[in-house]
């Protein structure tokens, strides 16, 4: 795995983490101030959702069949699978991470139900 991968890996694992999916602070790290998403649910979800004291379940994830393709020197996108430990659900997930002066930000989420 390339240092980059290897980095955007990381930070695709870390949002997933439950302390930091239930925690604005830990996940305003994350998100770009552009940020959106086209959840499992069908909804589609803001940066500003987050801002507030919305939070997301603390469920347990793993991710398999990662894979990175650089779309530009400032942007990455990332496909996988999750499976949701506590819930028994696999979905597949897209993102879109841009580079920033504060580093990679996620700037776009998609995840689709497989099961």
């Amino acid at each position: 795995m390339k240092e980059l991968e290897k980095k955007i890996f990381e930070l695709e694992c870390s949002h997933i983490q439950p302390d930091v999916r239930i925690s604005k602070e830990k996940l305003g790290e994350i998100l770009d101030d552009g940020f959106f998403e086209f959840g499992s649910s069908g909804k589609v979800w803001k940066r500003s959702d987050y801002d507030t004291d919305h939070s997301l379940s603390p469920d347990r994830m793993e991710i398999s069949s990662f894979r990175m393709e650089e779309l530009g020197p400032e942007a990455v996108l990332t496909t996988y699978q999750i499976f949701n430990k506590t819930t028994g659900i696999s979905s597949l997930r897209s993102s879109v991470w841009k580079k920033r002066e504060a580093g990679w930000k996620l700037f776009f989420h998609q995840g689709t139900r497989s099961d």
